[in-house]
């Protein structure tokens, strides 16, 4: 019977035990950034279709959220989250944003005039 050479069964062993190896944890995700510049940022995604600063376009399709009433925003967002309100792209666009992220964006445009 032939032997195995010791650097051939290390190779072994190593790959059997990686094969066994618990999977990293998968990463948790990151905390809401509702600093000042995370808020401009999120808010900044919204300007293709409501215009720079919430300011849209005279004669647009979609609203301009510029001074638009907190509650009203956090409302239409949630509403279109949970497939309460129709939307061509919003609903999966508001999926995307957490209750802490949707008030920030909403209170920053509130202020917006």
């Amino acid at each position: 019977m032939r032997s195995i050479p010791a650097g051939l069964m290390a190779a072994i062993l190593l790959a059997a035990a990686a094969a066994h190896a618990q999977a990293p944890a998968a990463p948790a995700f990151a905390p809401p950034n509702t600093t000042a510049a995370g808020v401009r940022s999120m808010a900044a995604n919204c300007a293709a279709c409501h215009g720079t600063q919430g300011k849209a376009a005279p004669g647009a399709s979609v609203p301009g959220l510029a001074g638009r009433p907190t509650e009203a925003t956090v409302q239409a967002m949630k509403d279109f989250r949970d497939g309460k309100r129709p939307a061509t792209v919003m609903h999966q666009i508001a999926k995307g944003y957490s209750d802490a992220e949707v008030a920030a964006m909403a209170e920053y445009f509130a202020r917006q005039p």
